[in-house]
């Protein structure tokens, strides 16, 4: 395992707990972490985001954590030894949807090969 994949992995542990820990209402408990990217520099993660809910609920979750991503930086300072703390770029992961469609798609392709 590469030195960056040990890092992305660290990060995303540390991430998800800080990420429960938080007091914002606007985060759900449903939120989870799916992956972190961190550059070669180790100046920026990009961090890929579940919410479990509507879209509405998604925008919020999102809105809280980039208000909170000093606090996260300072956080993963404290909890890993870098080089340098990245700086965190939220994003929602929509992998589960984009799953959840394309089964639904095959589903469908199956119900009308069958009929």
């Amino acid at each position: 395992m590469a030195r960056i994949d040990k890092i992305n992995e660290e990060v995303r542990r540390e991430l998800a707990d800080i990420i429960r820990s938080l007091k914002d209402t606007r985060i759900p408990m449903m939120t989870s972490v799916v992956a972190v990217r961190v550059t070669n520099d180790l100046r920026y993660a990009k961090a890929y985001i579940s919410v479990m809910g509507d879209e509405q609920t998604q925008k919020r979750a999102l809105e809280g954590l980039k208000s909170a991503a000093g606090y996260v930086r300072r956080e993963i300072g404290k909890r890993i030894d870098l080089r340098c703390t990245p700086e965190f770029i939220f994003e929602l992961d929509r992998s589960i949807e984009h799953g959840a469609h394309i089964e639904a798609l095959l589903k469908s392709v199956r119900n009308d090969e069958e009929t």
